[in-house]
């Protein structure tokens, strides 16, 4: 059952004159991959295929998914009138395509699995607060703190099921670390960077993940600061099974905004080379 339906947005409110252009393309990459979450619920539908409620709760977590792609689309066309969310997304299904047929997780039990889904959820929740934070638009604003709060029920619901699998699999807290780093590093994978590929480049442009991962990564780590990668940190250590608060997540979180300032740093650079070596249209690039 979603928390909220996105005919109860302010869309009326749109003030196109508080439009960072910066932030645009990052709405279109971000709508595609939330979109694309019935696909995700068909692949852990069939992973978890002899247990109806873990599946039930997937299959409403997805519809909670789709919504947020919608809404993200629908903003975005407000924001860029000449895009068509439709036409972009059917793009990015076309060519980028997870194993639906799978029928055990990729991440090598059912307790990975879950771990890797409180990863993303904790990402998107962070993400989305940082990026509504950000923003002066009034309805990207509310769109992202409802995605925002979503997100993190989501995380509460993938760490119930995860300590339910856990008590039977018992894997170890270095699998559990190495399964949380795993899953946090694939988000500069594919889906990612295809997204932003699909949501701001022409067909004529041939898909580069480097530089479309660089080019979305140099601007959206620009709304991140402390608050947000502490209580990421704090979700991340409660997800693998330390201490949320105390010193060693508060020593996690301060080299993790190192490092996302170093990355951030060096993401500028390679987009700055591709964009002057390039046709990638201005609006795509990061500002």
């Amino acid at each position: 059952m979603k928390h909220w339906h996105i005919d109860q947005v302010g869309w009326d409110r749109f003030d196109p004159a508080k439009v960072d252009p910066g932030i645009v393309p990052l709405v279109k990459a971000a709508a595609m991959v939330e979109r694309n979450g019935d696909d995700y619920a068909t692949y852990l539908c069939n992973v978890f295929h002899d247990d109806p409620d873990f599946r039930q709760a997937a299959l409403n977590w997805a519809v909670e998914e789709v919504q947020h792609g919608e809404a993200l689309g629908r903003w975005a066309m407000l924001a860029d009138p000449s895009w068509d969310y439709r036409a972009a997304f059917a793009r990015f299904r076309e060519g980028y395509k997870i194993p639906l047929e799978a029928d055990h997780s990729v991440r090598g039990s059912r307790t990975g699995e879950l771990i890797a889904r409180c990863m993303v959820e904790t990402g998107t929740s962070s993400y989305y607060t940082a990026l509504g934070e950000g923003t002066e638009e009034p309805v990207l604003k509310q769109v992202c703190q409802l995605i925002a709060a979503d997100e993190y029920r989501h995380f509460k619901l993938f760490y119930d099921h995860m300590r339910r699998y856990l008590a039977r699999e018992k894997i170890s807290l270095i699998e559990r670390l190495r399964i949380a780093a795993g899953r946090i590093g694939e988000s500069e994978d594919d889906e990612l960077a295809f997204a932003f590929h699909c949501g701001n480049m022409p067909d004529s442009v041939p898909y580069d993940r480097k530089t479309s991962i660089a080019t979305y990564m140099a601007k959206a780590m620009t709304y991140y600061k402390v608050r947000h990668i502490d209580r990421g940190m704090g979700m991340i250590f409660k997800a693998v099974g330390l201490p949320p608060r105390g010193r060693l997540s508060e020593f996690a979180a301060r080299a993790a905004h190192r490092f996302i300032r170093f990355k951030q740093r060096r993401n500028e650079a390679i987009a700055q080379r591709a964009a002057a070596n390039s046709n990638i249209p201005r609006t795509a690039q990061a500002a």
